[in-house]
């Protein structure tokens, strides 16, 4: 009934004549509102692509995740459809046609911090942007937004920010009904990115290191940037806009890394050490090598520099165009659950990069001291086998105990590395016992030690992030 009655006032609106375009375009909104718009989000399971999906959704939307792993997707949020696909490959409109088919708007949530063994920051950031922008003007698919970040510029030393301004540069000077949402430090539910590495510096044991302490960043809670998005796509008011998103004050890094140390339970530290930029830069340089291996450390160069900047932004232009006021960090630390789950988390990542060097480092060495000392190794088992036994057992057991510590380096083999150690340490005790029983008596303990390298396995199995 309401569907017929809004058409009828479509249809008299239009009789009006071209002084009613506006009316049209209002109750056009209107009508799709309340039958519930299809859109496609772009980058779904990501920080912010999540709450947006969730907000969508119980608005009464039809929701289309789109990801790089439909059954990674489906997991994290069952009730929308999916579509499964890397944006590093989404490089032309053709690509993107199929996956518009039906849709009313577009929103892209997805970013990358810095380029890595299966990242391309240009490619998801500018290319799939570019062409996305094109397949929708081909098409006839108006409404996009797009989130940004504060302060993007083209000149930028970080080629996240260089390819965020390209694509902002893109889309405005686009045909589109769009809007670009700039948020600042989004704090989320999820830990990931900015928010991993807070609750990680927030709890650090009696002393708390800060580095670039006085560095003003404002921040935004994610719910009220899936709030900002809902709005931007239901009401033609943001149109060809770009807006801020953050809290009406800043804060210093230290400031910030205190109130989460708070929220974590962790109390005041004993001490607070001011870290020197080159030891950041130290570390962001080892992350970024972490990268090429698959894992995404927060702490990377392009963190460090963005930090150096600082994170801020207007929020005035926001609030007067949508009356919707940003909460202010202690409001949005006081909405998130400070469960014992996650202390356990921020603890658990603290030491997790010194666990799984120190267990990848205990089975490289000990394969190159089996092989540099392989007739000693010989000996242990030449009255128990046969000689051609003992060689391919003494070199096969080295260099597989190397593969294994190299293997676990790599994110993608990570798991699999530390399901094969447990299984060889379990086949070096049945040996031991078997055919060198007199290992377990040895004074230093050999066969002893093989237990705790078996409990590392099992901890990096339990709190290896997913992302």
């Amino acid at each position: 009934m309401i569907l017929k009655v809004q058409t009828g006032q479509l249809l008299k609106i239009c009789a009006d004549g071209h002084d009613q375009v506006d009316a049209l375009d209002q109750s056009l909104g209107s009508l799709m509102r309340e039958a519930g718009m299809n859109i496609l989000v772009i980058g779904a399971y990501g920080l912010i692509g999540q709450s947006v999906c969730r907000e969508l959704e119980s608005a009464g939307h039809k929701v289309t995740g789109l990801g790089r792993s439909i059954q990674k997707g489906r997991m994290i949020i069952p009730q929308i459809s999916w579509i499964g696909a890397d944006l590093t490959h989404l490089n032309n409109p053709a690509k993107w046609e199929r996956h518009l088919i039906g849709q009313d708007a577009v929103i892209n949530c997805a970013g990358l911090l810095q380029n890595g063994m299966s990242d391309n920051v240009s490619a998801v950031q500018f290319e799939a942007v570019k062409a996305l922008v094109t397949a929708c003007e081909e098409t006839g698919l108006k409404k996009l937004v797009h989130i940004s970040a504060p302060g993007v510029s083209e000149q930028s030393n970080t080629e996240f920010y260089q390819t965020k301004a390209l694509a902002d540069k893109c889309i405005s000077a686009s045909k589109l009904d769009w809007t670009i949402l700039r948020p600042g430090l989004v704090i989320a539910p999820q830990a990931y990115g900015g928010t991993s590495l807070l609750r990680m510096l927030a709890a650090m044991p009696f002393l708390q290191p800060v580095m670039l302490a006085d560095r003003q960043i404002q921040t935004v809670s994610v719910e009220d940037v899936a709030d900002a998005v809902r709005r931007c796509v239901e009401s033609s008011d943001f149109s060809r806009r770009d807006f801020d998103l953050v809290e009406d004050e800043g804060h210093g890094l230290r400031e910030i890394v205190l109130i989460f140390r708070q929220w974590l339970g962790g109390g005041r530290p004993v001490a607070i050490l001011s870290a020197p930029l080159w030891l950041g830069r130290l570390g962001g340089g080892g992350a970024d090598l972490t990268g090429w291996l698959g894992w995404r450390s927060a702490l990377r160069t392009t963190s460090l520099k963005v930090l150096e900047l600082g994170v801020s932004g207007d929020a005035g232009p926001w609030r007067e165009a949508s009356g919707q006021v940003m909460k202010p960090l202690k409001q949005t630390m006081t909405a998130l659950p400070a469960t014992s789950q996650e202390k356990l988390y921020a603890r658990a990542m603290l030491v997790f990069p010194l666990v799984l060097m120190l267990l990848s480092g205990f089975w490289i060495a000990s394969g190159i001291i089996g092989l540099i000392r392989a007739d000693a190794a010989r000996a242990v088992l030449a009255d128990t086998l046969p000689a051609s036994m003992v060689n391919a057992s003494v070199i096969g057991g080295g260099i597989g105990d190397i593969a294994i510590g190299a293997a676990m380096l790599f994110r993608p083999f990570c798991r699999l590395a530390c399901v094969a150690s447990i299984g060889l340490a379990l086949c070096y005790l049945v040996g031991a016992a078997l055919f060198a029983p007199h290992l377990w008596a040895d004074p230093l303990g050999p066969m002893v030690k093989v237990f705790p390298a078996i409990g590392l396995a099992l901890t990096i199995l339990a709190i290896k992030p997913e992302r």
